[in-house]
């Protein structure tokens, strides 16, 4: 192997013509962070993916356990990467000419959610510190018997979705006007389901999926869980108050590999590979609930952002263009209350 699989020069082997270069988009999950996988990945370095062809209007940031605050309590930690992020999303906002940062999606353990005063506490130090930039909390439920397994991988409470301080924290929220962003497995999905049931007044976004995972115990098993995972999708849909990113599915966990190649995969592979996943979320959900991410750095292992936004384009390119913008922009707008 030539170049390292995520570098620069590794990516840049695969180019190809921007498909609708003037369709506008909103990003609605990315990360910032310095030196994971190899490199940093800043305002600059996001900059030059997102000036790299699509039309990129602005940008959400998503929790990722980067510049926490160490000497804190623990759960004033995650408020390092609050105060750090806001002042780049503050600094990406001057530049009119790239897209600003305007959402910030914070860690805050909803499992404190039965000491509402300390937990309210919490949200408006967020929000004092972030202003309108703070959108919502995520809380992820991610956890798998073998982590060992897995590239990526957080260890939450188990079962956190039945847990009653975590549901009454998740109220709290919506009660607040915020909305709550999720990231776990496959296997859990059922579990997110009864979640969904039992908390009806809170936007849930559901990220990636549910992680279809596909390493591990998990890597010949690839027809089974598409199968189950239709079903829960299926059943996830019928609760209103759920919301599906389409997206972040070339992470390595899912197992399709491109991490460990020669060559990074174009949009006609990614379509290939992966389009029965979007398009059955898609039918269940229907445009107005879906939004497009890039889950980006972490699928940049795998893909790079020209032409992960092309593959999005060429999946739904028998679309209405009311529903094209839905899920390239107005979800993620109003979903996140974005300007």
């Amino acid at each position: 192997m030539n170049e390292t699989p995520g570098s620069d020069a590794w990516l840049a082997q695969v180019t190809e013509p921007i498909i609708e270069p003037e369709r506008p988009i909103i990003d609605p999950h990315h990360h910032l962070w310095r030196k994971r996988f190899g490199r940093d990945y800043l305002l600059d370095d996001l900059w030059q993916d997102t000036a790299s062809g699509h039309n990129i209007k602005q940008t959400v940031f998503i929790e990722c356990r980067a510049f926490y605050n160490k000497e804190a309590e623990p759960h004033w930690q995650s408020l390092g990467e609050t105060r750090v992020i806001t002042e780049i999303a503050r600094k990406s906002q001057q530049q009119t000419e790239q897209p600003a940062i305007n959402g910030i999606v914070a860690k805050i353990d909803l499992t404190l959610g039965d000491k509402p005063a300390l937990f309210k506490e919490i949200i408006q130090t967020h929000q004092q510190v972030a202003g309108d930039l703070f959108k919502g909390v995520r809380f992820a439920g991610a956890r798998d018997a073998r982590p060992e397994d897995l590239t990526i991988s957080l260890q939450a409470l188990p079962y956190l979705y039945g847990r009653e301080n975590f549901r009454q924290g998740l109220r709290i929220l919506g009660e607040l006007g915020l909305s709550y962003d999720t990231w776990h497995y496959h296997h859990q999905n059922v579990d997110f389901c009864d979640l969904a049931e039992a908390v009806t007044d809170t936007t849930l976004v559901l990220d990636h999926f549910g992680t279809p995972l596909g390493v591990g115990i998990y890597r010949n098993a690839s027809d089974a869980i598409f199968q189950q995972w239709k079903e829960d999708i299926r059943r996830l849909s019928r609760y209103p108050n759920v919301v599906a990113k389409l997206g972040g599915l070339a992470m390595p966990d899912n197992g399709f590999g491109w991490d460990k190649r020669d060559c990074p995969p174009d949009s006609d592979e990614f379509v290939r590979r992966q389009k029965k996943y979007y398009l059955h979320t898609i039918e269940c959900f229907g445009p107005e609930r879906c939004m497009f991410e890039s889950n980006f750095p972490v699928d940049r292992l795998s893909v790079s952002y020209p032409v992960v936004w092309n593959a999005f384009k060429k999946m739904v390119a028998d679309f209405s263009e009311s529903e094209k913008h839905a899920m390239f922009y107005e979800t993620a707008r109003r979903v996140y209350r974005l300007p």
